[in-house]
């Protein structure tokens, strides 16, 4: 093994101890995120139990019709999509470990993001050469990256 590959295996896993240090009220709403989370219903378009072309896809859409049972909010159905369902503002958008998640396509991007308060997702459509290079970077830099991929990992630690 080389010594650039061991540095890079050290490295990746002092990325995976990078944590955010959040506030108590954040703390708090990140708990209360994931309760109300869990009890949040599945959402479901109108006529998705019948027809398989709608069924299990995210493709929610408002009901609009005059007699819809859905926006009628009608015994039997599906409930609505209501404001009371959402979450708490400070932590809407936060990534569950309460970072902010930043969309990466370029190594250049990475000069704009702040450590303590900010991860990085990279872009699903980045190819593996330019992958590696902003995970190269992100790890000089002490970034947390939420999306690390295995051939990424099979580069850089060169197993």
């Amino acid at each position: 093994m080389s010594e650039a590959s061991i540095d890079y295996s050290k490295k990746l896993e002092e990325m995976k101890r990078i944590r955010r240090t959040l506030s108590p009220e954040i703390k708090r709403a990140l708990k209360l995120r994931l309760k109300m989370e869990r009890k949040e219903p599945d959402w479901m378009r109108m006529d998705e139990w019948r027809f398989v072309r709608i069924a299990n896809k995210d493709s929610w859409r408002r009901p609009k019709g005059n007699d819809n049972k859905i926006r009628k909010e009608r015994k039997g159905y599906p409930p609505r999509v209501k404001i009371g369902y959402g979450k708490p503002r400070i932590v809407r958008n936060l990534h569950p470990t309460g970072f902010e998640i930043v969309h990466v396509y370029r190594p250049e991007d990475l000069d704009k993001i702040d450590p303590t308060r900010q991860a990085i997702m990279i872009a699903s459509t980045v190819g593996l050469r330019k992958r590696i290079e902003i995970v190269k970077k992100a790890l000089e830099k002490g970034i947390k990256i939420l999306n690390i991929t295995r051939d990424v990992k099979k580069t850089l630690v060169g197993a």
